[in-house]
């Protein structure tokens, strides 16, 4: 049998420190991303939705655009025709503190869905199904686009029960 020998004279072996600083810059990588993926995440995400009245004010700004609106539903303005749905919301202030000093939200949805004088977005949404929560004062937040014609296109219509509010809607408006 041959036997094979070795000659590890030319070889310089690597410092093991080679690796670890790889791993330390990439390390340092790392962490120097996160908290600018949290910062960019959390300010893309600060605004929840808009206001028919914000809506409305930037119109020119927000055509073609995704945006989110919330509103108060107006009951007789509701249409289905088995796959178009169209309704309108009126508008319904943002501002907790402003809720809280007009009544409470079950007052505010009931004033801005009665109101003739309230700012309404017309929304149209279509091969979807008849929800069964889309009535008179639900509060909706859509979230679409604006048409050039004024007409909000929604993609997505979530709608908080306006009979969780009923039984305050008495009291509260008689203030």
């Amino acid at each position: 049998m041959s036997e094979a020998i070795l000659d590890n004279t030319n070889v310089k072996p690597q410092p093991r420190s080679a690796g670890r600083t790889k791993f330390i810059v990439g390390g340092v990588l790392l962490l120097a991303a996160m908290p600018y993926l949290i910062v960019t995440s959390i300010a893309s995400q600060q605004e929840y939705f808009i206001t028919v009245d914000e809506l409305l004010a930037e119109q020119d700004k927000l055509t073609g655009q995704n945006a989110r609106v919330s509103g108060v539903v107006i009951g007789d303005t509701i249409f289905f025709d088995g796959s178009e749905l169209t309704f309108e919301i009126a508008h319904v202030p943002q501002s907790g503190l402003e809720i809280e000093s007009e009544g409470g939200l079950a007052a505010v949805l009931h004033e801005a869905a009665t109101s003739p004088n309230a700012n309404r977005v017309t929304i149209t949404l279509y091969d979807q199904p008849m929800p069964d929560l889309l009535q008179h004062e639900a509060q909706a937040i859509i979230t679409g686009q604006l048409g050039e014609d004024g007409v909000f296109y929604a993609d997505e219509l979530l709608l908080k029960c306006p009979t969780r509010y009923e039984d305050a809607v008495p009291a509260q408006a008689e203030h």
